[in-house]
């Protein structure tokens, strides 16, 4: 008896003490006392920490793949534009008549060819029948000589492309767009179909599905450069240039020995352009994606976070009898309060360790899935478990609360 009559700070018994041990057990027996509920109150967090994990990797891995797919572009086309003009008035057309077969000899080239945008007097509407009748669209028609529009890498959906054959004898045939195809009403080359560009007739030979550069000829109608020359004449208004695809690793060679080979007599009436870095864009789209699915993620954790909340609330509301038992026993508020959120926190960390780890599967699952590289950066596989446990511990707060200003000789009457 002597250890009660001891005073402690003017009291007669000392405080009663809440060992971490004591506090643990009495967490996870609280816990198993309802397992269903306890897993369906970490489902949220679960699912909240699973999208935070799964979005960061997916965009990291997705942002990676386009890194590489870009590299890889830039590494592998050259763009010359004819600047004689801006040297000598007086000069003419930069590019000389066998500019293709000239770039084709260079060592690491793939394809090369020579393009421009048709000037048509005003006559810019592309119609599937003689004007006045049929479908038209307002497109832009662009000359290519068949070795720009291999560089350009296209694929097709029907049809070819033209060749160097159709291109030398100068023959009246077009490469469109399926999307120009289908607002002209075009659906199959079986029946040759033709389109007028003003009076002019051309038989589509080829529907464009996709590029690997230039998406601008998605929306263009393709006819051979010699062509063109032959109907509109020779680019004045709009000079000429050159689409270059290269090996990797021989753009900024063949950048350097361009200009040389095609006219070694005024090697600066022709400038060669790396393609256009589009990081700020895609820096740009990323960001945007990244805080549209953080956004829904964080929506998943306050659904999380007010299911915690909730059923910690219940189960004071449940355990009143308890809590009032405790009290009169000599617990402490601060002990009601560390229990409650003992719990509260190790269903949120729970439910953050389960949802890391399904988040991690599902960007191994999509990377394995569309053949890519997984990346998951260690911070968020680190950060997430304690995101869980944060949203544990901001549930409990206030049924942790609660709990703690509930007074024994009251619970003790319920």
């Amino acid at each position: 008896m002597r250890a009660f009559r001891r005073r402690h700070r003017g009291r007669l018994v000392e405080p009663s003490t809440f060992a971490w041990r004591d506090l643990l057990s009495e967490s996870v027996a609280g816990m198993l006392q309802r397992p269903a509920r306890s897993a369906l109150t970490a489902l949220g967090t679960v699912l909240g920490v699973g999208t935070f994990v799964a979005v960061l990797g997916l965009t990291a891995t997705t942002s990676s793949q386009i890194d590489a797919r870009f590299t890889v572009l830039s590494a592998t086309e050259v763009t010359v534009v004819d600047i004689a003009r801006e040297v000598d008035n007086l000069a003419g057309p930069a590019f000389p008549k066998d500019a293709d077969e000239r770039v084709d000899r260079l060592n690491g080239v793939e394809a090369a060819g020579v393009f421009w945008t048709v000037r048509l007097n005003g006559a810019t509407a592309v119609r599937s029948s003689p004007v006045g009748a049929g479908a038209a669209a307002q497109v832009d028609v662009i000359a290519l000589s068949p070795g720009a529009l291999r560089a350009a890498g296209p694929r097709l959906s029907q049809g070819r492309a033209y060749d160097a054959y159709l291109s030398d004898s100068a023959q009246p045939v077009a490469v469109i767009g399926s999307g120009i195809a289908a607002r002209l009403g075009i659906t199959t080359l079986r029946t040759h179909p033709a389109i007028f560009i003003g009076d002019e007739p051309f038989t589509v030979v080829g529907i464009l599905d996709d590029v690997d550069r230039k998406p601008d000829l998605l929306l263009s109608v393709m006819v051979p450069s010699t062509t063109a020359e032959r109907i509109w004449g020779p680019p004045t208004d709009t000079p000429a240039s050159m689409l270059i695809s290269t090996k990797v690793g021989a753009a900024q060679q063949i950048a350097r020995e361009v200009p040389m080979a095609l006219r070694p007599d005024h090697p600066e009436y022709l400038k060669a352009v790396p393609p256009p870095d589009p990081k700020s864009l895609r820096k740009s789209v990323t960001s945007d994606l990244d805080q549209l699915f953080l956004l829904l993620a964080g929506i998943c954790l306050v659904i999380g976070a007010v299911g915690i909340a909730n059923t910690t609330l219940v189960a004071v509301m449940e355990r009143t009898g308890e809590i009032g038992l405790r009290r009169a026993l000599g617990a402490r508020s601060r002990h009601i309060t560390a229990q409650f959120l003992a719990e509260s926190g190790a269903l949120g960390g729970l439910g953050g360790l389960l949802g890391t780890s399904l988040g991690t599967l599902t960007v191994v699952a999509v990377s394995l899935a569309r053949d890519w590289t997984p990346v998951v950066h260690p911070g968020t596989v680190a950060a997430a478990p304690v995101v869980g446990l944060a949203t544990g511990l901001a549930a409990g707060l206030y049924p942790a609360w609660r709990a703690s200003r509930i007074q024994p000789a009251e619970a003790l009457r319920r």
